[in-house]
Parts: structure tokens; C-alpha cells; sequence
């Protein structure tokens, strides 16, 4: 009736970005684009399942500068790409999802160099920014510790499944910086305020099982088998008792000796490499299924509506943020960055905290020998 009408029928690309924030060798970002499955496991033909994978297992997938430009990248050509359904979010290894920042590049440096450090929040904050404006679903595939930095680029995905070897948690005030690279915007929204305040500051790691329980997450799935085949739940954690003499045990850590030869049962499992992630990513594909069986203009309308909530605070406070986290790199960064960078050395991951509060309550200039006093010294 109206092919009268001159139209233009060939594809547009819409990708912001080729392939040059990408790569195979650590430390880099790895983009992939998996063919998405049925539920029997066969591939659906033309579907994809993009997985964005933080790969710097050495440094438990800590993200440096260049991993961050391909975060960005994944997620920005992930929303406009018309074959994929979603978008999982990884790291490399059975030990960490992502530790945060790269510690030696902070310390080594951003630390003293405050412009500099501003310019690279602005590439973080661009990193949060591309997983909660892109227009695929995103799951957070926690493979390991979700801590510090990684926690907050953790809280801004759609759903979390977990291993139940993780831990959740934030490191800044031992460490020298603040959890507001989006911890202390999200948590609220996911946790109590009493225990998003607990975990904002006292830099405690809860379990999987714990964060399942208090919401923060979907699933923590076991990747660990007995001899004789079967899935155990990480032994680590109490898992089979909810309260005990009137307190909620379930998700805290054991203790003592019962604590020690799990630890040990783990640690050569993992040694092994004798892990599996196989129920981890059949709960993936089942999800990611799940949302391409559903209308994607309406899926992710319903996605923005909840993320709206989220991006609130975070984009009210992230750009304030910017400066307060670049002018820090000035004092307490440097300190306990440094600190941490150099536990090796010193054989001490943090300052001397007292020794600080008694400068301070002295009205001590901060200067090189305020920080030499409150710094581990090299070992011999």
C-alpha cells in the first residue's frame, strides 16, 4: 500500500566501539559473545549471550585503567547490539569476581596525583554508568570475593548469582578511600540501612549464603564435589542450622578447628583446580532463556523503571564524589594504598591507625614525617 514511500533497508552500526579495549591476555577485559541455549542445551540460532570477563586473576581480577575502558566498551556495544538478549559479567578463576581498583596502579600512580586520579573517576564513574544505562539485562556472574570496587560495579547489575565460595564486602576505610563508587548509593536500596552501614564501614567479608539471606543476592550455588561426585556447600560456612541459642547463624563463618580443616579442604580443592561452575552457569543461561522468551521492549522497560531507583543517588552523588575521591589521593589514599602495596616489604597491610589518632590529637603537620611514623617500615 505504501511502498510508494522511499525507505533506506540496509543495517546501521550502531557500535561505539571496535575491539581495541578487548583482550586474551591478563590483565585485560575479554568480550565474548556466547550463542544463547535452550533448556536442553542446544544453541538457538542468531541469539547471543554477551559475557564481559575481568581477567587479572593474579591480582584477583582487580580492574586496571585499560580493563575499564573495555568494561565501557562491552557494555555500551552490548546494549545496541540487536542480536544479544544479556549481558553476563564475570571475572577469570575460582577466586575473585573483582577486587576493586588495581591497588599497585593507585598507589604507584594516582597516589599524589589528584588530577590524574579525577580523570580516571571519571572513567569509573563512565564504567557504572554504561551497566545501568545498557539496554540488555545484566547478570553479575560472582565467581569469587565481590570486594571493594567490585563490589560497587557488582551492585549496579540487574541480579547476582554466586558462587558460595564468595564473599561481599568493602576494604576502603582500612584502606584508604570510601565506598562511594556506588557501595554507599546501592546498599540502602538492597540491604537494612543498619546493615549497609555495618558493611559500608566496618569492612567485614560476609558470605555468599549471608547476602543471600539478607537479599542482596539471588543464588549462592556449591562448586565444590566430594570423592565421590557429590556437590558440597562450601564447609567453610554455616549452612544447615538457622538459629542458635537464639542468634541467626546461618551464613556466618565457623569457627576454630572446624574452621581451619575446611578452610584446608577448600584451599587444595582450589589448588586442584578441582572446581566446577556448572550449576553457576546453567542458573546463567537459565535466566538469560528466561528473558529472551519475554517482549525486549517491555523487559527492559521494566528493568529501567527498578534500575531508575538505583541511578537516584548514584547519579546525584557520583560527580561530588569525583572530587572528594581525588583530592583523598593526597593524604589517606596514598597512606593506606601504599600500605597495602607494600605489605610484601613491611610485612603490614595498614598504617598504625593508633599512631595516627595520637598525630592528630596532637595537631601534628602532615607532612613526610607524619606519614613515615604512621607507615610499616621495610623489613630486613
Amino acid at each position: 500500500m505504501l511502498d510508494w514511500m522511499p525507505r533506506e533497508e540496509s543495517m546501521k552500526d550502531h557500535s561505539r566501539h571496535g575491539t581495541n579495549h578487548w583482550g586474551t591476555e591478563a590483565p585485560c577485559t575479554v568480550y565474548e559473545k556466547k550463542p544463547l541455549l535452550d533448556a536442553k542445551g542446544n544453541v538457538v540460532p542468531g541469539l547471543y549471550v554477551a559475557w564481559i570477563r575481568l581477567n587479572n586473576p593474579n591480582q584477583y581480577n582487580s580492574y586496571t585503567t585499560e580493563m575499564v575502558k573495555g568494561v565501557i566498551a562491552g557494555f555500551e556495544n552490548s546494549s545496541t547490539d540487536r542480536s544479544v538478549v544479556s549481558v553476563v559479567f564475570t571475572g577469570t578463576g575460582p577466586n575473585a569476581f573483582c577486587t576493586g581498583g588495581n591497588t599497585k596502579e593507585y598507589s604507584e600512580y594516582y597516589s599524589m596525583r589528584p588530577e590524574e586520579y579525577g580523570s580516571y573517576m571519571e572513567l569509573f564513574n563512565n564504567m557504572v554508568d554504561s551497566i545501568l544505562m545498557c539496554k540488555k539485562p545484566v547478570i553479575c556472574r560472582v565467581n569469587g570475593m565481590r570486594v571493594a570496587g567490585g563490589q560497587e560495579i557488582g551492585l549496579a547489575c540487574d541480579i547476582a548469582v554466586s558462587s558460595d565460595l564468595a564473599i561481599f564486602g568493602q576494604a576502603g576505610p582500612r584502606h584508604g578511600s570510601a565506598p562511594v563508587g556506588g557501595a554507599s548509593d546501592f546498599l540502602p536500596y538492597f540491604l537494612s540501612a543498619e546493615d549497609a552501614m555495618w558493611n559500608c564501614v566496618s569492612c567485614e567479608m560476609w558470605s555468599a549464603y549471608k547476602m543471600k539471606a539478607k537479599n542482596l543476592i539471588s543464588k549462592a550455588l556449591p562448586v565444590l564435589k566430594d570423592d565421590k561426585g557429590a556437590w558440597v556447600r562450601n564447609p567453610q560456612v554455616i549452612t544447615d542450622t538457622f538459629v542458635k541459642d537464639g542468634e541467626i547463624v546461618y551464613g556466618e563463618n565457623k569457627a576454630g578447628q572446624e574452621a581451619k580443616d575446611a578452610r584446608a579442604w577448600v584451599n587444595e580443592k582450589l589448588k586442584n583446580n578441582a572446581y566446577d561452575f556448572s550449576l553457576l552457569d546453567g542458573e546463567v543461561n537459565r535466566i538469560s532463556l528466561i528473558f529472551a522468551n519475554l517482549f525486549p521492549g517491555c523487559l527492559m522497560k521494566s528493568i529501567d523503571g527498578i534500575r531508575q531507583k538505583k541511578k537516584f543517588f548514584w547519579d546525584t552523588m557520583k560527580n561530588d564524589h569525583r572530587y572528594w575521591l581525588a583530592t583523598n589521593m593526597m593524604g589517606e589514599a596514598y597512606l593506606g594504598f601504599g600500605a597495602f602495596n607494600t605489605k610484601k616489604m613491611t610485612g603490614m597491610d595498614t598504617i598504625d591507625f593508633i599512631k595516627y589518632r595520637q598525630l592528630v590529637a596532637d595537631g601534628a603537620l602532615v607532612d613526610d614525617n607524619f606519614m613515615a611514623a604512621v607507615m610499616g617500615k621495610p623489613q630486613k
